[in-house]
């Protein structure tokens, strides 16, 4: 791996990893931060795009690009949601951990991976350390029956989460776009859900609508975050970089940034127990991940 390989496969790092502290740390309701980073995704991808002369796919290609940017958008709602539950720090981990379960569950019955029974109880072993680091992750030692109904329905949230983080990765599996070119029509399938979303909204509770409202603007520089984690990703994971496996394994270590900055500046306090556990389960989590893409 050369050193330009490694700096690119290691912008979701950068990105993913603050994307969530930056999100929150601005602050304002989950329909702001949507929509904000959403319309921060698009002017990334436009700028993107106009610089390497890309327009937008036609066909099937534009149709199942736009769907995974609308499940990516859909998912992330819901994580923002999290957000406001259980903090940063807690939800990322667990996010992180069904994006893993669900990638790998979606490769080994839809893409015959795995193959041989080795592979699978390997393979199954390391479903075992995602599971177990992401509970790690949200361990405490003051346990109320309160907390633990909130923390119940945050990973429930989370768990329904995958279905669009899921369909952001499949969708254009199905047909023969690169990830490079389909940025653009993702971008537009994500903010057309935050649109719809902030109009359902403000109809809805007869709020201030979101698109009246700064704090939704600002998000936009978290949309930049996101954008680049997504764009390095697409760049990384391309055969002549990292490829698939390494740059999905790069594109996790996201998770320790993103549960680290929550905890440091998003004052989302840890015990120096509790904090021991977590880090012994983010590295559980990595470890799994490793096993995953190398079997």
């Amino acid at each position: 791996m050369n050193a330009t390989a490694l700096l690119i496969g290691l912008g979701p790092l950068l990105g993913w990893g603050l994307y969530p502290t930056i999100a929150s740390k601005i602050g304002g309701r989950p329909v702001n931060q949507i929509l904000g980073s959403t319309l921060g995704t698009l002017i990334f991808a436009l700028v993107f795009a106009a610089i390497n002369g890309m327009g937008l796919p036609t066909g099937m290609d534009l149709v199942f690009s736009i769907l995974s940017g609308v499940g990516w958008a859909t998912a992330q709602i819901i994580t923002f949601q999290s957000f406001t539950m259980v903090g940063s720090s807690r939800a990322m981990p667990i996010t992180t951990a069904f994006q893993l379960l669900g990638a790998s569950l979606w490769g080994v019955l839809a893409l015959g991976n795995w193959p041989g029974v080795n592979a699978k109880l390997l393979g199954g072993f390391a479903l075992i350390l995602i599971i177990l680091g992401a509970w790690m992750t949200v361990w405490t030692e003051e346990k109320t029956q309160e907390k633990a109904s909130i923390l119940k329905k945050a990973v429930i949230l989370l768990a329904v989460g995958e279905i669009g983080y899921w369909a952001y990765s499949a969708a254009p599996q199905a047909t023969s776009i690169d990830g490079m070119h389909a940025f653009l029509p993702q971008a537009i399938g994500m903010l057309l859900v935050a649109v719809v979303y902030s109009v359902f909204l403000g109809i809805k509770n007869k709020e201030k609508s979101a698109f009246a409202e700064a704090v939704s603007y600002k998000h936009i520089f978290s949309g930049f975050f996101f954008a680049f984690a997504a764009l390095t990703y697409l760049i990384s994971a391309q055969p002549d970089m990292n490829g698939l496996a390494t740059g999905f394994i790069l594109s996790q270590t996201s998770v320790v940034l993103a549960t680290l900055t929550g905890i440091w500046f998003l004052g989302q306090k840890k015990t120096k127990k509790e904090m021991t556990i977590t880090i012994i389960g983010l590295v559980l989590i990595l470890a799994a991940a490793t096993i995953t893409v190398m079997i």
